[in-house]
C-alpha cells in the first residue's frame, strides 16, 4: 500500500552515521527489505562487517534504527496509486480487510494512522504479533480464524514472494500487484493466482467473482 523506502533509507542511514559507515542508496536498502526489522539490520550491517562483527553491533544497531525509525515515520513515505480508492471498494463489496505486515506493530500502527489507512482494517498483525513472521503461514492462518473462515475464503492481496508463500503456505489464493520491492526479483516470477495493477483492480476484479 505504502512506499516506505524512502523512511528505510533516511532511518538506517543515520543509524550508520552514528556508526561512522558511508550511507547506502535507496536500491540497495529496498533488495533487504520484506523479512522484517532484525533480517534487514543483518544485511545492512553485513555490507560492512564479518559475521562476528554483525552479531557483535547488531543490537545497538537495531535499537538506532528503530529509535530514528520511529522519529520520522510516515514523513518520506507515499501511498502507491488507487490504495484508497481500492481500499473503499473492497469496503463496498462488503470484505473485512486484515493487514499483515512484517513491520514491527510500534511501526505500523502509527504509521497507518498517519496516512489514513488504519480504520479500513478490522485486524492488524506486525512482524512482532507472532513468534513466526512471513512468509510463514501462521499470520495469514490467524486471520482466517480471527473471520471464521476457511483459507480458501480469505484472498492475500500482496507484493512480493513473501506474501505469496505465506499464502499458499496457508492456502489462501494470492493476488500480486507489480509495485513492491519483492527483494529485487520481477513479481512475474513469484506463483500467483494473477497480477492486479492497482488495489482497485483487484476489487474490480474480486467484484467479478
Amino acid at each position: 500500500m505504502l512506499d516506505t523506502a524512502p523512511d528505510f533509507l533516511v532511518a538506517i542511514n543515520r543509524m550508520r552515521e552514528e556508526f561512522s559507515l558511508a550511507a547506502l542508496d535507496i536500491a540497495t536498502i529496498t533488495h533487504f527489505v520484506g523479512k522484517g526489522s532484525e533480517n534487514l539490520i543483518h544485511r545492512v550491517l553485513s555490507t560492512d562487517f564479518n559475521e562476528a562483527d554483525v552479531e557483535h553491533h547488531f543490537a545497538q544497531a537495531l535499537a538506532s534504527y528503530q529509535r530514528h525509525y520511529l522519529a520520522i515515520n510516515s514523513d518520506y513515505s507515499v501511498l502507491y496509486p488507487e490504495v484508497i480508492e481500492g481500499l473503499q471498494a473492497l469496503k463496498a463489496l462488503g470484505l473485512r480487510l486484515a493487514c499483515v505486515t512484517n513491520k514491527p506493530m510500534a511501526l505500523t500502527t502509527p504509521l497507518l494512522a498517519k496516512k489514513g489507512l488504519k480504520d479500513f482494517f478490522s485486524i492488524v498483525y506486525g512482524g512482532d504479533s507472532f513468534l513466526r513472521k512471513k512468509p510463514d503461514p501462521l499470520p495469514l492462518l490467524q486471520v482466517c480464524l480471527d473471520f471464521q473462515l476457511a483459507p480458501s475464503q480469505v484472498v492475500t492481496i500482496g507484493d512480493s514472494s513473501n506474501d505469496a508463500q505465506a499464502a499458499r503456505a496457508a492456502a489462501c489464493p494470492v493476488l500480486i500487484v507489480p509495485y513492491g520491492y519483492n527483494h529485487g526479483e520481477a513479481v512475474q516470477t513469484i506463483e500467483s493466482d494473477g497480477i492486479v495493477e492497482t488495489l482497485l483492480a483487484a476489487a474490480r476484479f474480486l467484484s467479478t467473482l
